[in-house]
Order: structure tokens, then sequence, then C-alpha cells
């Protein structure tokens, strides 16, 4: 009992000791992947927010109103309509501007170049939280102007520090914005960029719905430089984010690369055409705070374990080892046929009890199949015996008939003693000495034997074509098989067709296809119509139609109980008329039965 404790106690220890060793690299395994699809699912929420953002401003670049706004052609419009012009720009990139979903406003602007101040009404005080028409003069010309114009209506994110020159800039003007040039349609050239401000703001939202314990989030560029954070305070938006030398990511382009350092876990999902990168920054020591959480959790387990294992092994050795003993001393002993002992603990209803009444019931099971065997081979002996007897009165008519045949064609006979000799040879492959499956060379034997006595007995006039390579000769088949099929061929096909009737059977194999299976087709080019549906309903239904008899039935049932459900009968019309049926058979030569 001791020894069976320490065997218990000896491995938790040392699963323990290995278990707190390896748990540190397992948790931040599984954490980081748990982290890598968050990011992905994060990233992939950003990236939706940035393509509707481009959605819309493709819809305002394409509005009638901006298309027709030409500052330059100062004589084409009044002061008036330029007013009304103005303020239905306004109107336009404000309702834009509202959000009905409750989430972080997006702000859209339109800053125009206007050379001739056509447009000297308009105030030039851009905001970062505000929607408006901004038309400005070269010295006012803000300088992300001219970047924009060069990606020529592309729209990018792009880190905006004054959305005016500073000399006429208001405070806080700071912000991610999405810029983009909108181009006429009409004519060459650019009537002005959109910025759309506050981007951070949405992102930021975005990040918000991720919870890290003590982590911080970056939404960068490709350089790495931080768009926006989580914690804008520890690492300012604009600053270079200092990632480990490990995640540099070399020539690849989309994807998402983890880090795991001493301090820090980093995920990285990118994605080059967009020149974006999502960062989470994860530290190791929150981690380990929850690690030793779980180690002093398992301590307290592996107690309760020592515990309940001391009890249980008290219990199992007072009520399993001792019927177990017995058990073990009745197997050993036991052989079969003896007298089994009368089941012990059949009071008891436990597993080991269960176990104990199961066997002993096994065993004077055992005792009657061996009892039921021997009645069997008993009885088989009989049988054989009886099939021997029934054999004899066969033989005796296959002699007498070869007698017969040879006295008739000593007196001349000749048709007489040929229709004899053919059913002379029908008795003898019938009986086959016993065997069930035959050659298909002792098939066709007993085939052509049948087909000349339908010739000689009602004097048909239909052909008969064989091609039968004699390499399939040694193929084994269930004796009388053929025969029935070639009957039905005669009687419900060629038989009052005359010179006309003909029958053909072929074989074929397709052991080049290393398949291994032969087929043999019986055709005839009758005219009668046939029903294929309820042949194939006789075939392979359970409870078939009596109507169409049960002889090919047994056929195809005999070949399936010898050689598997694939092999059979199948029925089918011939596209020149007639009825087809071919015989599925395996590749293998005589065997003896």
């Amino acid at each position: 009992m001791i020894l069976l404790f320490v065997v218990m106690v000896i491995p938790l220890f040392i699963l323990n000791a290995y278990g707190n060793y390896k748990a540190d690299q397992i948790l931040k395994r599984n954490v980081t992947n748990a982290y890598i699809e968050l990011n992905k699912q994060n990233f992939r929420l950003i990236t939706r927010d940035i393509e509707a953002i481009n959605k819309v401003t493709s819809t305002v670049f394409q509005h009638p109103l901006l298309q027709q706004l030409n500052p330059s052609d100062e004589e084409a419009e009044s002061v008036l309509e330029r007013v009304k012009t103005y303020e239905k720009l306004e109107t336009l990139l404000f309702n834009y501007s509202q959000e009905t979903d409750q989430r972080e406003p997006l702000y859209y602007s339109l800053y125009v170049y206007d050379p001739s101040n056509a447009y000297f009404f308009a105030p030039y005080y851009p905001e970062a939280r505000k929607a408006g028409v901004y038309f400005f003069l070269e010295q006012e010309k803000p300088e992300w102007f001219d970047e924009a114009v060069e990606k020529k209506g592309n729209g990018y994110l792009r880190l905006i520090d004054h959305l005016s020159p500073p000399t006429k800039g208001q405070q806080n003007q700071k912000t991610l914005a999405y810029v983009r040039a909108i181009n006429s349609i009409y004519k060459n050239g650019t009537i002005g960029v959109l910025v759309v401000s506050n981007v951070d703001g949405r992102i930021g939202e975005s990040l918000q719905t991720v919870s890290i314990p003590e982590g911080e989030l970056y939404f960068t560029d490709w350089s790495n430089r931080i768009l926006t954070s989580t914690t804008p305070a520890g690492a300012p938006t604009g600053s270079i984010l200092n990632l480990p030398q490990e995640a540099d990511l070399g020539d690849s382009l989309i994807g998402v690369k983890d880090v795991i350092t001493e301090d820090f876990i980093y995920v990285i999902n990118y994605n080059y055409v967009l020149q974006q990168k999502l960062v989470y920054k994860v530290p190791v020591k929150a981690l380990l705070q929850q690690q030793n959480e779980i180690k002093r959790i398992i301590q307290l387990i592996s107690i309760a374990y020592f515990a309940v294992g001391l009890v249980l092994i008290l219990y199992f050795w007072r009520s399993l080892m001792t019927p177990i003993q017995k058990l073990v001393y009745f197997v050993r002993r036991y052989e079969p046929g003896n007298v089994v002992p009368e089941t012990p603990y059949r009071d008891r209803n436990d597993e080991v009890s269960v176990l104990i009444s199961t066997i002993y019931e096994m065993a004077r099971r055992l005792n009657g199949l061996i009892h039921y065997k021997y009645q069997m081979d008993i009885k088989q002996k009989e049988a054989q015996l009886q099939i021997l007897y029934q054999q004899i009165n066969p033989h005796l008519l296959y002699n007498t008939l070869e007698s017969i045949y040879w006295k008739s064609a000593m007196e001349g006979n000749n048709a007489s003693a040929e229709m004899i000799k053919e059913l002379s040879k029908l008795m003898k492959i019938s009986l086959s000495r016993g065997r069930e499956l035959i050659t298909l060379e002792e098939e066709l034997e007993h085939a052509s034997a049948y087909i000349k006595l339908q010739e000689h007995r009602y004097e048909y006039g239909f052909r008969v074509t064989w091609d039968i390579p004699a390499e399939l000769h040694t193929t084994i088949i269930p004796k009388i098989t053929l025969q029935p099929l070639i009957e039905n061929a005669i009687f419900h096909g060629v038989k009052h067709m005359g010179e006309d009737g003909e029958i053909a059977i072929r074989a074929e194999s397709d052991l080049a296809q290393g398949q291994g299976r032969v087929r043999i087709t019986i055709t005839d080019n009758g005219y009668k119509p046939v029903d294929f549906d309820a042949i194939d309903k006789l075939l392979n239904d359970e409870t078939p139609s009596p109507t169409f008899g049960y002889g090919i039935r047994n056929i195809h049932q005999r070949l399936r109980l010898h050689f598997g459900p694939e092999y059979g009968l199948k029925y089918e019309g011939r596209p020149e008329g007639g009825t087809a049926v071919t015989i599925t058979l395996p590749m293998a030569a005589e065997r003896n039965e």
C-alpha cells in the first residue's frame, strides 16, 4: 500500500516541478495566440472604418456641387451666387460629419486654392473638430496641400500638426486625418483637398474596445511613427515606436508577427499596401502575476489530491483487491467445458462485482457455445452424408445417359445422340463433384450445351456469337449462372425473330486499369419493351415484387454472397435495341470448395 502511494505521489511532484518550469512558456504562447486573434479582429475593424471613410470621400468626390466649383473663374458667377455655393458646400460637409451611431464623429473639410480671392467672404479658421469649406491664398497654403495633390486622388492617412499656417492657425489643430485630393471629372486639374479630421478619435475608440492588462496599443505607419495609441502620455503621437530587432518584418508585406522577449510580448499586424501597423505591447510581468496565482491553486489541488489519494488507496485495498484476487484465481483455473461454480459477490452492485458476474456468465455462455458447436459438428457430418446419398441418383442418371448416347451413336441416331450428349454435359457440370464455384471454361461448356439443346429441340434460327479470351477461362464463377440469363435472352428476346435474332456473349477484364475485375456481357437484339426499373428493383430491393420471378435475383444474390456487394448483375437497354445484362466478377483463378 505504501509503495502504491509513493508511486502515485512521486510522479505528481515531478509533474508539478516540470509544470512550473514550462508554465511560463506555455502561458506566454497561449496568451500570444489569443492576442493574435484579437489583433486580427481589431485591425479588421480599423481597416473597415478607414474603408468607410474612403467610400464617403468617393461620394463627396462625385457630388455635382463640388465638381462645378471653380474659384479661378471669377466672372462665371456673381458674389451672391458664390455665397450660395459656399453655404451649400458647408451644409453638405456638415451633413456628412453627423454621426448617427453614437460613435466618435468625423469632420469633413474641403480646402480649395483661391488665387483670385473670389471667395473673400469665406472665413479661414479651420479646427480639428469642425467641418467646413476653406478658401486660401498662396501665402495661406497648408504645408500638406501640395503633397495631397501629388497623390492624384489617392486617399491616405496623415498626421497633421497644422490645418493652416501657424500664423493664422487656431489651437488644437493636431489630428490624424484622411487626406484625398479632389480632381475634376470634367476638366483636368485639382479642385481642392478633402480632409477628414479626428480619425485618431475614431481609431482610438476602436482601440479602447480591447482590454489588455497593463498593455499598450499603438496604431502606426510603416515606419513605426505613432498615429494614435491608448497611452499618448507614455508615447506621444508622432513619435517613433521602438520595437525589438526580432520585430523586423523583412520582405513580408501582409500578415501578423509575434515576438516574445523577457519583458514584453509584441503582436504586430501589418499591411504594406495600406502602410499601416497595429501593435500590441503586453508586459510579461502582468502575466507572471496571474501565473503565480495559478501555481498557488495547483499547490492547493496537489495537497487535496494527496489526502484524497490516501483515502482512496485504503478503500481500494479493502474493497477491491480481495475480490480481484479471487477473480484471478478463477480465471487461471478455468478450462472451457468445466463446470462453473456459483458466482460470488452477487449481493454487491459495485463495478468489480459486475465485472466478476460478467466473467462468470461469459464462462457459462462459452460452455454453452462449446456444447452447441459439438452438436452442430455432428449435424454437419450427417448433412454431408445425406448429400452424398442424394448424389447417387444424379450420378446414376448421368452414367445412364452416357450409355444411351453411345448406343444411339452406334445405331446411327446422330441427332438424338447429340441431344443426349449435350444433356449429359448439363448433368455433369451441374453436379461438379459438389462444388459451388467452377471455372468460366466449365460454365461456358454448360451454357453451350444448353444452347445446342434448345436449337435441336425447337429448331431456332437465331445466331449465337462468342468472344471469350482464353486467359479468362480460369476465372471462377458460381455454376449455372450463364444458362438462366441465356434462357431469358432466348425466350424474352429473339425467340420469334428467326434468322434476325442474335445473341452475343462477350467477356473482358479491366486488369490494365489495376481493378482486377471480369465483366461478362450477354446481349440480344430483341424488340420487346423491357421495364428496366422493375428489374433493378427486383435485384436490389429487400422486398421486391414477385411479378418478375426470382431467377435473376437468385443469381445476383449468389454472386454477392460469394464475392461481395460490389459484384453482381446489371440490366440495361442497348441504344440499337435489345437488352444487355452484365455479370461482374473478381479476377481470380479456380479454387477448391
